[in-house]
Order: C-alpha cells, then sequence, then structure tokens
C-alpha cells in the first residue's frame, strides 16, 4: 500500500507492506520517523538443531548486535529470538528445579547452546 494524498506521508511512498516469515503473515506500518524498533516486541524463531540455531544467528547478526539470552538486534533494528523449540517447555517444566537451572543457564548465554540447556535441565 502507498500513501494517498488523504494519507499522512508523502503521496506515493509506502504506507504498509505485508510479508511472511516461515509461514506466517506480517504486516508493517510506515508510521513516520517518530515511530522506532524497540525490543518490546520481537520476532521469535523457534530451531529444532543447533545448526538451525547457529544459521538464524549469524545471517540476522550481520551488521546487528547480540543481546543476551539468545535475542539479537539486526541491521534493521529489529529485535528477534533465536531459540530451541524446546526451551518454552522446559522454563515452564512443573519441577521447579529443572525450570530453575534452565532458566539460570540461560542467563548466562548470548546465543543459545541446546546442549547446555539439556544438560542444565536434566541436571547433569
Amino acid at each position: 500500500m502507498r500513501h494517498t494524498e488523504a494519507s499522512p506521508g508523502p503521496v506515493g511512498s509506502v504506507l504498509a507492506i505485508l510479508f511472511e516469515l516461515e509461514g506466517g503473515e506480517f504486516m508493517a506500518l510506515n508510521g513516520g520517523s517518530e515511530f522506532k524498533f524497540t525490543p518490546a516486541i520481537s520476532m521469535f524463531v523457534n530451531c529444532d538443531t543447533q545448526a538451525e540455531i547457529d544459521h538464524y544467528w549469524d545471517k540476522l547478526l550481520d551488521g546487528g548486535e547480540a543481546m543476551a539470552c539468545g535475542w539479537l538486534t539486526d541491521r534493521y533494528g529489529v529485535t528477534w529470538q533465536i531459540a530451541p523449540t524446546p526451551l518454552r517447555s522446559m522454563l515452564q517444566d512443573p519441577d521447579p528445579a529443572k525450570a530453575n537451572r534452565t532458566m539460570a543457564a540461560l542467563m548466562g548465554m548470548i546465543k543459545l547452546d541446546m546442549a547446555a540447556l539439556q544438560k542444565a535441565y536434566d541436571g547433569a
């Protein structure tokens, strides 16, 4: 969609775009320069293998900045969480010892390490 004479941006400039990521549809709205990206919202990428984590981490980090706990900001300022698929269930395990060990391991990481998270979860 492009701005028209009735919208607040320059006529013909981009107002909104639709795009797809991993089968999910998203809309990006050009609300103007007063709106900035913040980590208050992030894209979440579930990964089944360490190779997937490494792939997405390396691609999205190119020109961006690493944060903590599997978060990074890409070169456009968009925040991403690159995490193993089982992490959510590990953190929500009804056994608080397992969940706490997993959280403690997670808090010490930048890019997530599936093997280390699983080891913490298992108490090994």
